[in-house]
């Protein structure tokens, strides 16, 4: 067994995992010897690669059909993983189907992005990080974007709930670190995956060759879920480059603000 598979596994639950990066970040796991619960709303891909991957790397590998916009859906994960001790949660879904201007949508599509990208989430961490704390090892990796850190038309809502990610887990980070439990929000940037090239094509835009293999994107996140609280996906980790604050800059700022808020809270508690 490989030695992260030791350190977090034995299994690792992956949302959004059918394809594009979630499939890279599958068969990775897969080779350093996780077994795997894989999460997607698609059956027949996602039952395609567990097959593929139980075949080639003798792991078990569980394959559960939810739709991560719906309100049930961690209790459905949660069933999925009934019994297995889940010690890396990769939270890779969150695509946005929608390539329009906020107020040109309907608000029932608005309202699916924003539980499939920051409720089911929350709820997901919820769930599975509270046995990793009391075992004392896990991690935890939010895939986000680029679009975190500036609002742009035509993604707004997109970009917004990947704004809410990435402080969701420096938060996380700070809570979870001292317990053991480490929280990577993995920064990426344009990644051919079919919901990309999908997305590309409705606005009318040219494939262009710059965009990340999803293979390299895995992997990098993999070998910086201990350097959180934020991996930006093609930076240094002290260049700031277009997230405005370096890595190393967000986790010294992070670090900050939990010395002030365990201050103020031990204030609150009449100290």
């Amino acid at each position: 067994m490989n030695e992260m598979a030791k350190n977090y596994g034995p299994w690792a639950l992956i949302a959004g995992a059918s394809e594009g990066t979630g499939a890279s970040f599958a068969r990775l796991l897969a080779q350093k010897g996780f077994n795997l619960i894989l999460i997607a709303r698609r059956e027949s891909p996602l039952e395609k690669l567990a097959g593929e991957l139980r075949q080639e790397n003798g792991v078990e590998c569980i394959a559960a059909s939810i739709d991560l916009s719906t309100d049930d859906a961690v209790e459905k994960m949660r069933e999925a993983a009934a019994g297995r001790e889940v010690g890396l949660l990769i939270l890779n879904a969150g695509a946005d189907p929608n390539g329009m201007m906020f107020l040109d949508n309907d608000i029932a599509n608005w309202d699916e992005l924003v539980m499939r990208n920051v409720v089911t989430v929350i709820r997901a961490c919820h769930r599975f990080a509270q046995p990793m704390r009391k075992r004392g090892r896990g991690g935890i990796i939010i895939v986000g974007s680029a679009a975190c850190y500036a609002g742009m038309p035509g993604i707004a809502i997109y970009g917004a709930t990947k704004s809410f990610d990435l402080s969701f887990s420096e938060a996380l980070w700070a809570e979870l670190k001292p317990q053991g439990v480490n929280v990577l929000s993995f920064v990426i940037e344009s990644t051919d995956t079919p919901a990309h090239r999908q997305l590309m094509e409705q606005r009318g835009m040219p494939l262009t060759g710059d965009m990340v293999d999803p293979d390299e994107v895995a992997r990098v996140g993999l070998e910086n879920l201990a350097n959180g609280p934020v991996k930006n996906f093609s930076l240094a980790d002290d260049e700031a480059g277009y997230a405005g604050l370096s890595a190393k800059q967000r986790r010294e700022r992070t670090i900050m603000f939990a010395q002030l808020s365990a201050r103020y809270a031990t204030k609150g508690n009449g100290a």
